[in-house]
């Protein structure tokens, strides 16, 4: 497989320098320049399907090219260990829930299958690899977990001073080992922004070698595809409609979705729900990208969606990129929040 920047369709790498590299050297992300279809017989068999089952189906029709079946089923394993139920809450709607991992977040699968892979390739090499994270908190806690003793890799998580839930801090400051937490006076936005400061530098990338874990990271967002899938596995004979709404912050959750259905997952739209900082919202409904100021962002009971300047190179991927073809299949609705656990 390999991957584009969005910056530049014509700079290409293979799924290791993707991986690695996390953000490409023009400051693009790195995208999938081919995502195959899966066939419809997937689709008629996936209720028989357990969740490791069709979430090995799903990577080896993707990667398949780029890594042994055995390795991808290794990494397969190491990320599908707890379920991801869907429970009926009226006549037509269900909630799916993530927080059966170890750290209570939907992260947990992006994270260890990241973790599997770098573990993977820091085998086949002799560098400690060093993984930088912004988080407001479900990352930094799904990260440091899954990275925890992870031979040759090294996990830096920078979070924002006093705007962390409890105990999510606890989570990923309390590990040592290989996890270092630095704490950051300012937002979730000044942590991003010095990850990817840290990935331009010249300096420190011949000292050290850096790649993300943040949504930025092409290896986060495929293993989030994993329950879109399982989730129209649990609901379809229900109804032919599926539609998905998808609490919304730095829009990587979101972004997993429009990959999966790009693979043939047959969703009618999906509703990108953000709260009070409402960024994307107002970038879709006139075209002009105006992120809030650091000052200006509207602290909220859902704190991992307080972002006053969501990764543009996601906003730009979304409106771009994946919606260039079929660009009604998002709707984008404000709520005055949304509860985080």
């Amino acid at each position: 497989m390999q991957f584009y920047s969005t910056n530049n369709r014509e700079a290409r790498v293979d799924l290791r320098h993707a991986v690695m590299q996390g953000l490409a050297p023009d400051k693009g992300l790195y995208m999938p320049a081919y995502l195959p279809v899966l066939p419809s017989q997937f689709f008629k068999n996936i209720s028989k399907m357990s969740f490791q089952e069709l979430s090995l189906e799903v990577i080896s029709a993707l990667l398949a090219g780029d890594l042994p079946l055995t390795e991808l089923k290794r990494m397969i394993d190491h990320t599908i260990q707890f379920d991801a139920p869907l429970v009926q809450l009226e006549e037509t709607i269900f909630a799916l829930e993530l927080f059966h991992g170890p750290t209570l977040a939907f992260k947990d699968f992006g994270a260890r299958f990241l973790s599997g892979l770098l573990s993977y390739y820091a085998s086949k090499q002799d560098d400690e690899i060093t993984i930088l994270v912004a988080t407001s908190g479900d990352t930094g806690s799904a990260v440091a977990n899954g990275f925890l003793n992870v031979p040759g890799t090294r996990v830096i998580v920078l979070y924002p001073s006093g705007k962390v839930s409890d105990i999510q801090e606890k989570q990923f400051t309390t590990l040592g080992g290989n996890i270092t937490s630095l704490e950051v006076e300012g937002t979730f936005d000044d942590c991003q922004r010095l990850v990817k400061q840290a990935f331009l530098d010249v300096e420190i990338n011949k000292q050290r070698l850096l790649t993300s874990a943040n949504s930025i990271n092409i290896a986060r967002l495929i293993p989030q595809m994993f329950y879109y899938f399982y989730a129209f596995a649990q609901v379809h004979h229900r109804s032919p409609d599926v539609v998905f709404s998808v609490p919304s912050g730095n829009f990587g959750n979101l972004t997993a979705g429009l990959l999966a259905m790009r693979m043939g997952l047959p969703v009618k739209h999906f509703v990108a729900a953000t709260n009070a900082n409402d960024t994307l919202a107002r970038f879709f409904a006139t075209g002009e990208y105006r992120p809030g100021s650091t000052l200006f962002v509207v602290w909220t009971q859902s704190r991992h969606g307080d972002f006053g300047d969501p990764s543009f190179d996601l906003t730009r991927d979304l409106g771009r990129e994946l919606l260039r073809d079929r660009p009604t299949n998002v709707v984008l609705v404000k709520v005055n929040y949304w509860l985080s656990r």
